[in-house]
């Protein structure tokens, strides 16, 4: 019995060994995608992750205790609604927004966080995006090879060329609908997030091209913010019309009467050189509004433009 005993356990130990080899030496897993597709390549960039909560709607972290979710897609109105109707309402169907990238916006000497914010791209636009950048770098390619997109992703972040790439699209109406989503991380206010945006816009726009329609269309936004709290877990949207027109919605989140008040159009701004200016805000300069939602976004970019033109692609867990 003493015997197999000492068997049975130098049995144990070798086989203990052997296995702890194992587990240490690499091992390559096959892959059914060819070699030549995107997501095996050594320069693959990190897809969007996406999870599903109980309805199945689809969600991406943020990494924030506060807003840890922001919807992977929206569904907007064409916004054709005058400015004297509070309601959004719409007699045609809504159109899908993709989330490019988000990220976080804090007072750099304070430190303290403020609100996430997030940039989504009208679905079907995204394309008309995908190929304007992939044609600025290879004009007859449908999606860009690593070097190419490395030159794209240093030029979005370079300040100056991001710059002038972005002036240059949006000038374009590329992406024809975008939108960004805001949503305050602590409690806030209007007239708090309006300074932040008339200090945006100043810092974007030339001072000799400041007209008096342009006067007056800063007038026009900084009413619409003449407002009161914005409280914490709250949505603000800035959202940019195919006509360049700056639409600005407010979700509270409070449900009214058992059923939630949802978006509520607070204004419109028509000069499209405001939301241009915004838009540059956060997309490119030397100072953005937020470093990590510029990385980000660029980041997404880089997800539009390593696949054919006309597709999105993401990850799902």
């Amino acid at each position: 019995m003493a015997m197999g005993a000492l068997s049975g356990a130098i049995a144990f130990t070798y086989t203990a060994y052997c296995l702890n080899l194992a587990l240490k030496k690499p091992a390559k897993a096959d892959s059914i995608l060819p070699s030549t597709d995107p997501l095996v390549q050594s320069d693959a960039v990190d897809r969007k992750i996406v999870v599903r909560n109980e309805e199945g709607r689809e969600l991406v972290p943020t990494g924030h205790s506060v807003v840890p979710l922001f919807p992977r897609t929206i569904e907007l109105p064409s916004y054709g609604v005058p400015p004297q109707t509070s309601a959004v309402t719409t007699g045609s169907a809504p159109t899908e927004y993709t989330l490019v990238g988000l990220g976080l916006r804090t007072v750099t000497f304070i430190g303290f966080h403020v609100y996430l914010v997030g940039f989504y791209v009208a679905t079907a636009d995204v394309a008309a995006l995908q190929s304007a950048l992939v044609k600025r770098f290879n004009p007859i390619a449908t999606t860009l090879v690593p070097g190419e997109r490395e030159q794209l992703r240093n030029a979005l972040l370079d300040p100056v060329q991001g710059e002038q790439i972005w002036e240059e699209l949006l000038q374009r109406g590329v992406p024809a609908r975008s939108a960004f989503r805001i949503a305050p991380v602590r409690d806030t206010d209007f007239a708090h997030l309006r300074d932040g945006f008339v200090r945006a816009v100043q810092s974007k726009t030339d001072a000799a091209v400041s007209d008096d329609r342009f006067g007056q269309a800063m007038r026009t936004f900084r009413e619409v913010f003449n407002r009161g709290k914005a409280p914490k877990q709250t949505e603000i949207l800035l959202v940019r019309a195919d006509d360049g027109k700056l639409v600005i919605t407010y979700d509270d989140g409070v449900s009214k009467n058992g059923r939630p008040s949802g978006r509520q159009m607070l204004g419109t701004v028509d000069e499209e050189r405001i939301s241009r200016a915004l838009w540059l805000n956060y997309l490119a300069g030397k100072r953005v509004a937020s470093e990590p939602a510029r990385s980000n976004i660029v980041s997404g970019i880089m997800e539009f433009v390593e696949r054919p033109i006309g597709t999105v692609a993401t990850q799902v867990v």
